[in-house]
């Protein structure tokens, strides 16, 4: 006799197992077309900051004078302070905070002598990400602020003026944050209730005591339904970066290589909740509690990962919950860093530790919970 191989029972397993998601519509509707439209509804919108503009100030910007009061008592405008703890400029922050669309300008006011001798204070050599439409609004503020202290006339002024703004760091539209939070989005709901409910059946309708019973091991029934899963979900995350990339300009860093870290970013989030979800159909007793059980994990996390909106709304003390204790808001960082920031995964370093303690809880639970029957 031939011995009993098991790499082919496994292969036959995750090929049935990933034939029946597929004759499922609603699974295609909810894992791709429901995400899609929500990029395109999000993803449509401007990506400026709207009526209200947060801008920084460069490290030579002169703030004893007139320009600065004016600009800081402008309510369309509030200038954002980036000092670290040992009170310095943390430039480097500054600068990623401007290349994330949080700032609409970095200023730089300076005093400068004219011809007469006369002392003047300029905006010049001024960083910006915004669109064409902000960078005009905001000309038109600093202007009308300059022309406010002009019209008072008063000999000996300092008098101001506006120079365009003449650097330019790459755009940060609103899909580079969208994108990330809605692959996110769905890789969270869409692989929780496939794995849980599966499972769950498996399990009522006695097939997994019936796989328990054959020479197949135990590990293979388990890694061919769920794999089947997770190669489900991980095409849909494929389609929707290449949608988002090739219709609505989202931004690969480094192209290609960007693609492939974004998809082995993707794939441990699939492990992650691949455990939960066996937790989750272990202990619910009708699938009827699934829903609750999932909700209960995956709500808080759409709502405060910045999945939709950034963390920075949040009070201080939530957004330290949202930032070091949700695994959602590991991915939708990770995953904006690697496209947008440029970093590779391993840059990623507290993300992936965070996501990694998550999974050592995770599978210690699964494994102590977990029935065939």
């Amino acid at each position: 006799m031939q011995p009993f191989n098991q790499f082919k029972a496994f292969v036959a397993i995750l090929e049935a197992s990933f034939r029946s998601i597929l004759a499922t519509p609603s699974a295609l509707f909810f894992s791709f077309l429901f995400p899609v439209i929500f990029i395109f509804i999000f993803g449509s919108f401007g990506g400026g900051n709207g009526v209200h503009y947060k801008i920084a100030l460069s490290d030579n910007a002169d703030t004893t004078n007139e320009l600065y009061d004016s600009i800081k008592a402008n309510e369309l405008i509030s200038i954002v302070s980036f000092k670290n703890k040992k009170g310095q400029t943390d430039t480097a922050e500054r600068r990623k905070a401007l290349e994330k669309g949080r700032l609409s300008a970095i200023v730089s006011i300076q005093k400068i002598a004219d011809s007469n001798g006369n002392k003047r204070y300029i905006i010049r050599d001024t960083l910006t990400n915004s669109s064409g439409n902000d960078i005009t609004a905001l000309q038109q503020i600093f202007t009308s602020i300059s022309n406010s202290i002009l019209l008072k006339n008063i000999p000996g002024h300092q008098f101001p003026a506006v120079i365009p703004f003449v650097y330019a760091v790459r755009e940060y539209r609103n899909i580079d944050f969208v994108l990330p939070g809605m692959l996110g989005f769905s890789v969270l709901f869409s692989t929780l209730f496939g794995i849980s409910f599966i499972f769950f059946q498996f399990r009522q309708q006695l097939i997994l005591k019936r796989f328990y019973a054959t020479p197949v091991s135990r590990m293979n029934i388990l890694l061919g339904i769920g794999i089947s899963r997770l190669v489900f979900q991980l095409i849909n995350v494929l389609m929707l970066i290449a949608l988002g990339y090739f219709f609505l300009h989202f931004t690969l860093v480094h192209g290609f290589f960007t693609f492939l870290e974004m998809t082995t970013m993707t794939i441990i989030m699939l492990l992650l909740l691949l455990g939960v979800g066996l937790i989750i159909s272990s202990i619910v007793k009708s699938d009827t509690s699934i829903p609750l059980f999932i909700n209960l994990f995956a709500f808080p996390q759409m709502l405060l990962a910045g999945t939709f909106f950034p963390i920075d709304v949040f009070p201080p003390w939530l957004q330290t919950i949202c930032r070091y204790v949700l695994p959602l808001t590991q991915f939708n960082d990770a995953m904006r860093k690697i496209s947008f920031s440029g970093l590779h995964i391993w840059g990623c370093g507290k993300e992936l530790g965070i996501l990694a303690i998550w999974m050592l809880i995770i599978y210690t639970v699964a494994i102590k919970v977990f029935k065939w029957e």
